[in-house]
């Protein structure tokens, strides 16, 4: 009998079915017979042509030739001729010689098979191998396999033995014994057979003297009182398929591929290419499920530059001076705008349009505003002013009234401020040797005498605070144990930087210099990003987008500069001001929003293009890309490599 449309081999002497019983056959799993007229039809209806000139001595089509569809020989006539995939024509002769494998042609039969195999089509697996002539896994890894999985423990033992010669590491044996050993104690337990369990426990765990840790806590199950409690505490899925497979996939680490695939070996090859691919990707900016469901294989995954926040959605003209700072509250539903004319504009972002529309102006800082920064819950911003502002404004953002001003010396120079992560303590400092420590009343809590601050950054442990000083560093200041320690340390002076949101990362903005990534626990630079103009003006850049991946800072140039943070070549140049551009600001929530401020008194809110044409975009998730990545294109308000 014919399986799947194939020769079986001996089988092949009996006389096959005929009639349209044959072509069913041969069409199972779209692989179809051409012996009858319904096999053809089948044949065609699943896209598998009998081939009209190979065969037999009956010619073209005829009963006892044999067609070749996609390198799977269909069988229309009986006899040894069509076991030996030839029959009496020349076409036969050419399948008998084989071309030998190479060994990564051998390797990815196996793993389809295995994933065939994983979906169930044992059929098909059965002939892929047979005509191949692989094999999915070593026979005693076959048997050790079906023995798990079926819990007899004992046969499983067994066939470690067999396994043995085939393992590299001689620990090996021993670990996976007691991984099986441990799975049958638990399944005793569960079962109540506790005295069963008791003797696995002495007579065949303890004997082994590996992770006599392990032991203890093994031990220690005898105590559950049922079968739910005993999986709560083990953190076990309990007696069954779904533990026998974590089970066999951990055995499985320690056999050779050769003997036994690692599981799901395909999908995780074919999981770590989408990865590679999204990670080298210039424009990916959202985030990517892991399943491999969720995209398109068939295509490689390029995102289009026009999802990207390169285009002006909006120009906010409200403030009647240069503005010389940006920055998103938290939660993205907001933006404040600091500027020249003493003003602090809080703009409300609408969730679905993503357009911003003036939500409240609070007014009287004398000096204008040069820094702003969020209270960790976004109820409360703090104001500074440039390098002779001796005042701080702190205001809470729902009523819009002042609740601190204030002013330790009127030789203070408050031009920096960071919040603590616990929101009610800030620091702030300037230039004249001066840096506090704050509570919200701007009741003063610690002070640090002797310190120029350019910036200042509070980090996550809530006691470490990094500041930029007049002597081109970033040092660590601690207020608890009264300690300060380099962190950074550059040739030219630090204008500004900001700190990745993992702490890791310092992104500074270095006059004459430009933008540079230091890694701050091996303090090391790592990146100096090219392109911008920075020379003695205080320019903001950021982090942003998904992960934090691209870096932006704007430019004397008058430009906004994107940058991937892999890569120092700029990938977008955003152009609009007509001044230098002081401050640039990414939405946290929002990965595709961008602000940027200029002395041209005027707030540019970056986004995608405002139609997406089709052709630009491909596959499930919005992804596709025409043209050269490598070319430069310009278009409007946008140059991008």
């Amino acid at each position: 009998m014919q399986a799947n449309g194939a020769g079986g081999g001996q089988q092949q002497q009996q006389p096959p079915p005929q009639g349209p019983e044959l072509g069913c056959l041969g069409a199972q799993n779209g692989e179809a017979s051409a012996g009858t007229a319904a096999g053809e039809q089948l044949a065609h209806a699943n896209g598998l042509l009998p081939s009209a000139n190979s065969g037999g001595p009956g010619g073209g089509g005829s009963p006892g030739g044999l067609g070749v569809n996609n390198g799977v020989p269909a069988a229309g006539g009986p006899g040894p001729a069509a076991a030996e995939l030839g029959g009496g024509g020349g076409g036969g002769s050419a399948l008998k010689k084989k071309k030998r494998l190479s060994q990564s042609d051998e390797d990815v039969i196996r793993l389809i098979g295995q994933h065939l195999h994983g979906l169930g089509l044992n059929q098909t697996v059965d002939l892929l191998m047979q005509e191949s002539g692989c094999r999915l896994e070593h026979p005693s890894a076959t048997k050790f396999r079906n023995h798990v999985m079926e819990g007899e423990w004992d046969k499983a033992e067994n066939d470690l033995n067999e396994l043995k010669a085939l393992v590299h590491s001689p620990h090996a044996i021993v670990r996976m014994k007691f991984l099986l050993l441990q799975q049958k104690y638990l399944e005793y337990l569960e079962d109540g057979k506790v005295l069963e369990a008791l003797q696995v426990l002495r007579c065949e765990l303890t004997p082994l003297k590996y992770n006599t840790e392990r032991i203890h806590v093994l031990s220690g199950y005898l105590m559950c009182s049922h079968a739910e409690d005993l999986r709560a505490k083990a953190e076990w899925e309990g007696k069954g398929t779904a533990s026998r497979s974590k089970l066999l996939d951990k055995l499985q680490t320690y056999l050779p591929p050769s003997v036994m695939l690692p599981p799901r070996r395909l999908q995780n090859l074919l999981r770590q290419a989408v990865e590679l691919q999204r990670d080298r990707c210039l424009y990916h900016n959202t985030k990517l499920d892991s399943n491999l469901d969720s995209v398109s294989l068939l295509i490689d995954h390029v995102c289009s530059r026009k999802q990207f926040p390169c285009y002006t959605q909006q120009i906010l003209t409200e403030h009647c001076n240069e503005v010389w700072f940006c920055k998103f509250s938290n939660d993205g539903t907001k933006l404040a705008t600091g500027s020249k004319d003493t003003t602090v504009i809080i703009w409300q972002v609408d969730p679905d349009t993503h357009q911003l529309k003036l939500l409240k102006t609070l007014e009287g800082h004398a000096y204008g505003v040069s820094y702003i920064a969020w209270s960790p819950d976004d109820n409360y911003l703090v104001a500074c002013g440039p390098d002779d502002c001796s005042e701080l404004w702190l205001w809470n953002v729902q009523t819009g009234e002042l609740r601190t001003k204030m002013s330790q010396s009127h030789e203070d120079s408050l031009t920096s401020v960071a919040w603590n992560p616990d929101g009610k303590r800030f620091v702030t400092g300037g230039q004249r040797g001066q840096f506090y420590q704050c509570d919200l009343d701007g009741n003063l809590l610690d002070s640090w005498e002797g310190v120029r601050v350019q910036c200042l950054w509070c980090l996550s442990d809530g006691k470490t605070v990094l500041a930029s000083d007049t002597h081109q560093r970033i040092r660590g200041y601690n207020f608890e144990d009264l300690t300060d320690r380099n962190i950074v340390q550059e040739d030219h002076p630090i204008m500004s930087f900001t700190i990745s949101k993992n702490g890791r990362l310092a992104l500074l903005n270095v006059a004459t210099q430009g933008v540079h990534l230091w890694d701050l626990q091996d303090r090391v630079l790592v990146r100096k990003y090219q392109g911008v103009t920075q020379g003695f003006y205080t320019i903001h850049s950021c982090f942003g987008g998904h992960n934090e991946d691209f870096i932006a800072s704007g430019s004397e140039d008058h430009k906004v500069y994107i940058w991937h943070k892999r890569s120092e070549l700029p990938i977008a140049e955003l152009t609009g001001h007509t001044r230098t551009v002081n401050c640039v600001s990414w939405n946290p929530q929002i990965p595709a929003m961008m602000a940027s401020a200029s002395d041209d008194g005027t707030v540019r809110i970056w986004g995608p293009a405002p139609f997406v044409d089709n052709q630009d975009i491909e596959g499930p998730h919005g992804c596709g890309f025409k043209g050269n990545l490598g070319k430069v294109i310009k278009e409007k308000s946008i140059k991008c490599w």
